[in-house]
């Protein structure tokens, strides 16, 4: 996954996945924010509801790629943070994965014991739990608090990696920008 990384920055299998997982998020949430516009039991909100189970799902399978990622050693933060930083880096790619395994999963168990179809493109997923209305609607409740715990999730982590390019000045986000030369990394704007 990261065979093409170099000393100051990710692979491009990384960096792709990276930026393709956000343009995925910024599908989910366009998605469910726009099917809350229409009216109940239009074609249109069916269509992004079904679109929004696409792109959640297409998380979820790549979201495995990613942690398989993160076993091969990854370019180091230049300068190095403090320990606190990395703690908290750590702790905050750790909510991220779980947003994306727990999420999906929970929507899936939703439709599951909703008594609905899993469609995933020309698929229909096998259900994971038995018919159960009432759980149903516990696995509902989770997707949901989730999903709106991605917001500050994903806000959170966009605003860190700006706020060490132009405040710390590290490289933390130049290691995953894409179409970087290597020398305009190591070079630093005055």
């Amino acid at each position: 996954m990261t065979r093409d990384s170099t000393a100051q920055r990710y692979g491009k299998l990384s960096i792709t996945l990276h930026w393709l997982m956000l343009a995925l998020f910024v599908g989910v949430y366009a998605c469910i924010e726009i099917k809350g516009l229409l009216p109940r039991g239009s074609t249109g909100r069916s269509f992004f509801l079904g679109l929004h189970g696409v792109f959640g799902l297409s998380i979820f399978a790549l979201v495995w790629i990613r942690l398989l990622g993160r076993l091969t050693p990854r370019p180091p933060i230049t300068p190095a943070p403090p320990t606190w930083q990395t703690g908290v880096s750590h702790l905050m790619h750790l909510a991220l994965y779980v947003l994306m395994i727990a999420t999906p999963l929970l929507a899936w168990l939703m439709l599951s014991a909703g008594d609905k179809p899993m469609p995933y493109f020309e698929f229909a997923l096998p259900a994971l739990v038995s018919v159960d209305p009432d759980l149903a609607k516990q696995f509902k409740h989770w997707h949901e608090l989730l999903g709106n715990a991605g917001y500050w999730l994903i806000g959170l982590h966009a605003a860190a990696g700006l706020f060490h390019h132009y405040w710390v000045q590290d490289n933390t986000l130049t290691r995953m920008l894409p179409g970087r030369s290597r020398d305009s990394l190591n070079q630093r704007q005055p």
